[in-house]
């Protein structure tokens, strides 16, 4: 992986339980959708959140954050900037530890509210996707 600013930080996440991805899609070709699906590849529990949806592959999708049943060690944004800065709020107050914001998902407002919900943030280019197959070819 070619960024090393998150290297200790990415291995930290990829270590983690349970994500919960925020801008699930039923389009294949979105990267919503993709995020999700390989994470549940990779073995991870993932928890589906869209509030336009209710399931995904016979899956529940939670129409938000605080709708999952199980705590949330990580928090994946597959949404716009200003989005993801209102999903960090209710990160805030569920107390997730780490945030990973997609690129094009996140904003220097956004990641100043992770921050300051005392989150550990990835941000700025790493995809999760490529991350999480890296480490575990590693």
């Amino acid at each position: 992986m070619d960024n090393t600013r998150f290297t200790s930080l990415i291995a930290e996440i990829l270590n983690q339980r349970s994500f919960a991805v925020v801008g699930v899609s039923r389009d294949r070709t979105k990267y919503g959708y993709q995020v999700y699906k390989a994470l549940k590849r990779a073995g991870y529990a993932v928890y589906a959140v869209n509030p336009n949806m209710t399931e995904i592959d016979g899956d529940p999708v939670y129409p938000h954050l605080d709708n999952i049943p199980e705590p949330i060690d990580v928090l994946v944004t597959v949404v716009p900037p200003e989005v993801t800065q209102q999903i960090m709020i209710a990160a805030g107050k569920l107390k997730i530890g780490y945030c990973w914001m997609q690129p094009e998902s996140e904003s220097r407002a956004a990641v100043n509210q992770a921050l300051a919900n005392g989150m550990r943030v990835v941000y700025g280019g790493p995809c999760i996707m490529v991350a999480a197959r890296e480490y575990q070819a590693a």
